[in-house]
């Protein structure tokens, strides 16, 4: 009896959700919605089916990011970047009251207590401790490589992952950090070269490599060979070399890599070597050293790169 009752209701639901969807006067389900007038209407006949629905939005307009900041009366999202998820208060710096008068000097040394204590509590043990240090390591590494947000989400995710399986354990905590960044840079597409993060870490490059390894094998994280094209644009932008240049790079690079003979090396000395070769075939100058310091390679191996790169393709330079 029960089970027919649920089945009628579920049945009269759907059916006035297709009636919803259909014109009463000319029965054609072609119903549009207006969001500048806020009606419902019918293209066919033009029968306005509801209007003045109910706005769930705020009741303030923002015309730019400054005034929906100071109009919102929410707080800042959740975030992983934080240890505590961005979820505690801060006591503002600035020693006024909500009106915005400057408070006497006795309350100016009340707040400084309070922001020494409120900044102890937010860290209850060693644990908290080290997991603020790792994040704000990784959001100083984050700004000084210039990578978006999304990368420093990732990072501070697979930093907390590998405290949470005990892997920091016998390893310094900048090192899994770096390790942890390097990693996200990786998986969400962003060409930053293994020594491009380790110029604005505090441990060398060979601590940073042997702890990306263990962290991606225990953290099974399968993350594709780095595709030496995706350090193409960024190069021919510092080098301000003409966009024919940069298409003949990534053909080099795509004619190149088919044959396989990306194996084994550098992606970044690859794409380096890519654009000087290019440079050569659309008639540019680019001088070797200038493509070697902007990659953070050798001028060899742009030398060797390059030339087996016109072999492969069976291309040379006009003289």
């Amino acid at each position: 009896m029960t089970r027919s009752i649920i089945d009628h209701a579920s049945n009269e639901s759907q059916s006035e959700a297709v009636e919803a969807d259909r014109c009463p006067d000319c029965e054609t389900e072609t119903i549009v919605h207006d969001p500048d007038r806020g009606e419902r209407v019918c293209e066919e006949c033009g029968l306005v089916l509801t209007e003045d629905p109910i706005d769930y939005g705020p009741e303030w307009r923002a015309f730019n990011a400054q005034e929906h900041d100071n109009l919102s009366r929410v707080g800042a999202p959740l975030t992983q970047s934080m240890h505590d998820r961005g979820l505690t208060t801060t006591i503002d710096w600035r020693n006024k009251d909500a009106n915005g008068h400057s408070m006497s000097a006795d309350k100016h040394g009340q707040l400084h207590r309070l922001r020494v204590w409120q900044e102890r509590i937010r860290t209850k043990n060693a644990g908290e401790r080290n997991l603020k240090y790792a994040l704000s390591e990784i959001d100083r590494m984050v700004s000084a490589l210039g990578v978006p947000k999304p990368v420093k989400e990732t990072a501070s995710v697979i930093y907390r992952q590998a405290l949470e399986q005990d892997l920091i354990r016998g390893r310094s905590i900048e090192g899994v950090a770096t390790s942890a960044l390097y990693t996200a840079c990786r998986k969400e597409g962003i060409p930053r070269s293994l020594e491009e993060v380790t110029s604005v870490s505090r441990v060398d490059q060979r601590e940073i490599g042997r702890t990306y390894r263990y962290i991606a094998d225990e953290l099974d994280i399968n993350l594709e060979p780095t595709n030496p094209r995706q350090f193409v644009p960024r190069f021919c932008s510092e080098l301000d070399v003409g966009k024919d240049v940069e298409t003949k790079a990534i053909e080099i690079i795509d004619q190149t890599t088919d044959q396989g003979l990306h194996s084994g090396k550098s992606p970044t000395g690859f794409a380096a070597a890519a654009i000087y070769a290019a440079g050569l075939l659309c008639d540019e100058t680019i001088p070797q050293r200038a493509v070697a310091e902007t990659a953070q390679t050798t001028v060899v191996t742009v030398r060797n790169r390059y030339r087996e790169q016109l072999e492969a393709i069976d291309q040379q330079p006009a003289t």
